[in-house]
């Protein structure tokens, strides 16, 4: 039996190359898209070239905890088992704090951080119940650091870090691992269409001289969900090329 992965935000420049990853390991993976957005989830599973068998497509809205704890429910009972929980999801509402609004807080805090509680409560108990099981929430070295008019972005990704260390201190005893992977600037396509001169200015902060590639962050997912993560639980995986070394 295949072992069964649901990754969020896996149509993203980082989501897609952790779905791809563990589809080539493998898994079959159930890769959320967001409510109404069935013909752009369509295109991308088309241009991935993938089969019904690797992956299937979920609509999923991760700030809703209804619906999520609902479908998530009628999920387990048709896939049998979740293996591997991937909280990727993510958005920016970047703005300096003091102008700020209420709705970009809330729409970075609901997406970013509330969509843990949203997608991970209605899986765990499943997930530890069967034992050997992995999560791994996607964080940001801008969470370990904080970074200027991310006031709210910041927030959230530290949030998961907090929110990682005490499931994984419950779900030990489970066979449950949770871990977190915070990645730097990743050459994704949508950071890629920035001002070169941009991109100058980021990669001269990083001592490796470069961006990271989305199939390295992928690289680092597959580790720990594998079984050579299996004694790994509650830590932070920084891959920054040395932008900050905690």
């Amino acid at each position: 039996m295949k072992k069964v992965a649901l990754i969020t935000g896996s149509k993203g420049g980082i989501g897609s190359a952790i779905s791809c990853k563990l589809v080539k390991e493998g898994y079959r993976v159930v890769a959320t898209y967001f409510t109404g957005k069935q013909d752009c989830a369509r295109k991308w599973f088309n241009e991935q070239g993938f089969t019904e068998e690797q992956v299937r497509l979920f609509e999923l809205d991760v700030t809703h905890t209804q619906q999520c704890a609902e479908r998530l429910s009628q999920l387990l009972q048709e896939e049998g088992t979740i293996d591997v929980l991937v909280n990727n999801a993510g958005i920016t509402r970047d703005g300096v704090f003091k102008k700020m609004s209420a709705d970009a807080w809330k729409a970075v805090i609901d997406t970013n951080l509330n969509s843990l509680f949203n997608v991970t409560q209605p899986l765990f108990s499943a997930m530890c119940e069967k034992g050997n099981c992995r999560i791994v929430n996607i964080s940001s070295v801008n969470g370990l650091k904080g970074q200027f008019g991310q006031a709210n972005y910041s927030a959230a990704k530290a949030g998961m870090i907090g929110f990682s260390k005490a499931l994984a201190a419950e779900g030990a005893k489970s066979g449950v691992t949770v871990n977190v992977i915070a990645p730097g600037y990743t050459a994704t396509p949508m950071v890629e269409q920035m001002k070169q001169e941009v991109l100058d200015s980021i990669t001269s902060t990083i001592p490796l001289k470069r961006l990271a590639k989305p199939e390295e962050i992928a690289d680092a997912v597959h580790f720990l969900v594998s079984d050579s993560g299996a004694y790994i639980t509650g830590e932070t995986l920084s891959v920054n090329g040395g932008l900050y070394m905690n």
